[in-house]
């Protein structure tokens, strides 16, 4: 928990960056306080399935699953791993948690905090997504990867992702009778984009290398689709969307939805960092140094600070570690952490690339229709956003449209219609979605159960 100097270190994720963090730490003597709100570590990229359903899906045999499961393993004796954690807030010094969703009765102090949050996905709300069947691109593969279930046998992975090749060719490999993939990006981006992507080579064969058998089974591919739009009496049945000029509908019973990733950066933000707008990734992201500081005794890795992969995390993690061991006093191989650095770089490199070669749909924000829902806790439409967002006057700020509209208010606190509304107002507005800056973090950052008595508190 401690090092020589009694100074906990606590780190927020137990995905690849927050594993990498704590070997770091363990090798060079600490306990850390590893906190994990899953029942097990890996975090999203690499979850875990249920053991008790016997599980032998295909995902779970690669490399880079084993080896971060593996080096788990050798840490689980080595630190405070506390799983099912939720830390909702941070304030003063301290994380604040809940057990399974009850509210501790103490936050946990520390002397350093890493935060490995991750990131959720990033969804373009279209007609139709509040249908039931339609699900976002990382719970489609959640339900499969814990499950081993199926959103549907007829499904339609939407978006602009790389990871909408990967889900479909799981779904297939899972025994999905039917999928399609309709990507909002044109094929061209994609050529123009390779080059960086190659910064990673091994990235660049994989994506080949999906793409070419997904073409074998004779799935659709429609890339540069527009309008689309998703169709149901009571749940999904279909798709429409346009394509080369012509507007096409296909039956389904699933659809994934999914735009690439966006970090989670509430923590953080409470933590005290500052946050900047990537106009790369259109999102608002923590600023930090090149090692990872974040603040006065805070750090950051992983995809909760810049989107770079499950292997770029990893590095990162290991990163920010010794910048929080140098910052301890303790001996940091410098040509070591250079080494790290390098390769993490490449990685971001390629992400950069991928994300010029899956682009977020700005242009599609201002065409949507007014009757559309933004945000599914509040019931919020376009159409109401855009209303507020143009009577505006002075200083734009998208908290003033949650204010007066409730978009944002609910149980997701913005995670999954966030960025969505900013798009939707500032094209209404006319102005760069910066401009409005971003939803400013409330904890509890997810929600959690209130006590009403002191029997009630973990």
């Amino acid at each position: 928990m401690t090092d020589q100097n009694n100074t906990p270190v606590v780190i927020v994720g137990a995905g690849p960056a927050g594993i990498g963090a704590a070997a770091v730490l363990v090798a060079a003597g600490l306990r850390p306080i590893l906190l994990d709100e899953g029942r097990a570590p890996g975090g999203q990229g690499y979850r875990k399935s249920d053991p008790a359903l016997g599980l032998n899906l295909a995902y779970a045999q690669e490399p880079e699953y084993k080896a971060i499961h593996a080096l788990f393993e050798r840490l689980r004796d080595k630190i405070d791993y506390r799983p099912e954690t939720l830390a909702w807030s941070v304030d003063a010094g301290s994380v604040f948690t809940a057990f399974r969703g009850s509210v501790a009765s103490e936050g946990i102090p520390f002397g350093r905090l890493i935060l490995a949050t991750g990131a959720t996905d990033k969804v373009a709300p279209v007609p139709g997504w509040t249908l039931p069947g339609v699900y976002s691109l990382g719970g489609a593969q959640v339900l499969l990867k814990d499950q081993g279930c199926a959103i549907g046998q007829d499904v339609v992975f939407y978006g602009s992702s790389p990871l909408l090749y990967l889900a479909a060719w799981q779904y297939l490999e899972a025994g999905a009778l039917k999928v399609t993939v309709l990507d909002t990006t044109p094929f061209s981006a994609k050529m123009k984009a390779s080059a960086a992507i190659a910064s990673v080579p091994k990235l660049l064969r994989q994506g080949l290398g999906l793409i070419a058998r997904l073409r074998m089974r004779g799935i659709t591919m429609r890339h540069g689709v527009t309008d689309m739009a998703i169709h149901g009496d009571g749940r999904v049945e279909g798709i429409s969307y346009s394509w080369k000029g012509r507007r096409e509908t296909r039956a389904c019973d699933g659809v994934a939805i999914g735009h690439g990733l966006r970090s989670e950066i509430q923590l953080a933000e409470l933590a005290g960092c500052g946050l900047a707008y990537n106009a790369l990734f259109d999102q608002w992201q923590p600023v930090v140094d090149a090692d990872g500081r974040g603040g006065s005794g805070v750090y950051l890795a992983g995809d909760g600070t810049r989107i770079g992969g499950a292997v770029a995390a990893e590095l990162a993690g290991r990163i920010a570690a010794s910048a929080c061991l140098a910052d301890l006093g303790h001996a940091v191989d410098a040509a070591e952490v250079a080494e790290l650095k390098r390769r993490r770089d490449a990685h971001w490199r390629a992400q950069d690339g991928l994300a010029r070669a899956f682009a977020w749909p700005r242009k599609g924000f201002a065409e949507l229709p007014d009757a559309t829902v933004l945000c599914r806790c509040e019931n919020v439409t376009a159409g109401q956003v855009r209303g507020i967002a143009k009577t505006m006057t002075g200083i734009p700020d998208i908290n003033r449209v949650k204010a007066l509209s409730r978009c944002g208010m609910g149980r997701c606190q913005s995670r999954m219609c966030g960025l969505a509304a900013i798009e939707v107002a500032a094209a209404a507005r006319g102005e760069a979605p910066a401009n409005l800056t971003h939803y400013r973090a409330q904890p509890p950052i997810k929600p959690v159960a209130i006590p009403t008595s002191s029997q009630e508190v973990a």
